[in-house]
C-alpha cells in the first residue's frame, strides 16, 4: 500500500475507480457521498479528492465536473488488488494446513482406536478429491522467464506448477490473464475444459494464448496427477493372534502389505470408485482386491469429510471375524468421520 496515501484516501481512491469502472462516467463527490461503505460527507471527499487530484492519482476532464483515474492510479490500484489477492490465498494456505493438520490426528487416532476395540488390524485412508473442479488460479511473475501457477481445487487442494514463458509479461498483463481464466474456468471440472472453450480463452488472450495453453496443460497434470496416497494403519500384528493367518506364510505378506501399503492403496481405490459406494461392504477370502489376503475378511466403509472429499476405513482380520462387532464399530466411526465440520472458506472464490 502507498504509504503516500491514507487510509480514508486509498478508499476513496478504489470508490473512485470501481464507479467509473462500472459507469464509465467522471465520478463527482455527491455520487461517492451516497455509497453506504464510505460514510463520509460531500465536504470531506471533495477535500480528499482534491488532494488525490494534486498527487496525480485522478484528474478532471474539462468537460465534467466529476474526476476519473490517471494511469498512476490505476497502477496504484491494480497493485493493491495484487496484494489482497496474494493475502486471500496465503490465508486460503494457512487454513486448509491447519485443517490438514487436525484431520490428519483424528485419522491416526482412528485407527489406533479401531485397532484396540477389535483386535484385528485396521487402517484409515486420507481424504482424495474424487470430483476435481477448479476454485481459484493464481499466476504471478517470478523472474523475466517464469510464472508460477498457483491452481486451488475442490476441497482447497492447493498445487503449484512453474511455468516457462518467452517475455516478461508484468503486473498488469498477469492480472488480466487471471481474471480471464477464472472469470471462465471457476467451478469447471477437466472434462468440462474442451476444445472450444481452450480456443476461445487463447483468442481472449491474444498475443498472450500460449501462456493460456501452458496454463491449461498445466491443470490438466496436476488433476490427473495422483499424490502418494496416506494410509493410516494400526494393529497390523494383531494378526499373528489368529493360528489360522499366523501359522501361514500370508501372515507375514499381510504385514509387508502393511508396511508398503501400496496393496491398501489399492484396496482404498476399489472401494472409493462406485460414487454410490458409502455403506458398509465386506470381503471374504477370494473376493478381497488384495492378493496377499485371500485368507483373511476384509470390511471396509467409506466416509465423507467435505464435497467430493472421500475416504476409506478398513478392517482385516480371519474370515472368522466378528462381524457384528466390526460392522457396528465401523459404522460408528464412519458416523464420527462423516460429521467432523470440513467445510470450505466461502470467501475464496477467484476474481
Amino acid at each position: 500500500m502507498d504509504t503516500e496515501l491514507t487510509e480514508r484516501q486509498h478508499i476513496i481512491l478504489r470508490a473512485i475507480i470501481q464507479n467509473y469502472l462500472e459507469t464509465g462516467e467522471p465520478v463527482g463527490s455527491r455520487t461517492l457521498s451516497k455509497s453506504t461503505e464510505l460514510s463520509l460527507s460531500s465536504a470531506t471527499i471533495r477535500n480528499e479528492m482534491a488532494d488525490l487530484e494534486d498527487m496525480g492519482y485522478i484528474f478532471q476532464p474539462h468537460t465534467s465536473a466529476g474526476r476519473i483515474p490517471s494511469d498512476k492510479g490505476y497502477r496504484l490500484y491494480v497493485d493493491m488488488l495484487m496484494a489482497d489477492k496474494e493475502q486471500e490465498l496465503t490465508d486460503l494456505k494457512n487454513v486448509v494446513l491447519e485443517k490438514s493438520d487436525k484431520v490428519d490426528k483424528v485419522l491416526k487416532q482412528a485407527a489406533k482406536v479401531l485397532a484396540a476395540n477389535t483386535n484385528y488390524a485396521t487402517m484409515v485412508s486420507a481424504p482424495v478429491n474424487h470430483r476435481n473442479t477448479l476454485k481459484f488460479i493464481q499466476l504471478s511473475q517470478v523472474d523475466a522467464d517464469q510464472i508460477v501457477a498457483v491452481i486451488v481445487m475442490s476441497g482447497n487442494v492447493i498445487k503449484n506448477k512453474i511455468i516457462e514463458v518467452d517475455e516478461e509479461l508484468g503486473n498488469e498483463t498477469v492480472l488480466k490473464l487471471n481474471m480471464l481464466l477464472n472469470t471462465t474456468l471457476n467451478g469447471m471440472s477437466i472434462e468440462e475444459i474442451n476444445l472450444g472453450l481452450i480456443a476461445r480463452l487463447k483468442e481472449q488472450a491474444g498475443i498472450h494464448s500460449r501462456v493460456i495453453s501452458d496454463v491449461l496443460d498445466a491443470v490438466a497434470e496436476i488433476i490427473h496427477v495422483e499424490d502418494d496416497m496416506e494410509i493410516y494403519t494400526s494393529g497390523a500384528t494383531n494378526i499373528f493372534k489368529y493360528p489360522e493367518l499366523s501359522d501361514k506364510q500370508s501372515a507375514q505378506e499381510i504385514i509387508s502389505a502393511f508396511e508398503e501399503k501400496q496393496q491398501l492403496a489399492e484396496l482404498v481405490t476399489e472401494t472409493l470408485s462406485s460414487e454410490e459406494n458409502h455403506g458398509i461392504q465386506v470381503y471374504i477370502g477370494d473376493e478381497t482386491p488384495v492378493r496377499t489376503m485371500k485368507d483373511c475378511s476384509v470390511v471396509t466403509a467409506t466416509y465423507e469429510l467435505g464435497e467430493g472429499m472421500r475416504g476409506t476405513i478398513g478392517i482385516i482380520g480371519p474370515k472368522r471375524m466378528d462381524y457384528e462387532h466390526v460392522m457396528k464399530t465401523l459404522k460408528t466411526l464412519q458416523k464420527e468421520l462423516d460429521a467432523i465440520n470440513y467445510k470450505e472458506p466461502k470467501e475464496q472464490e477467484g476474481e
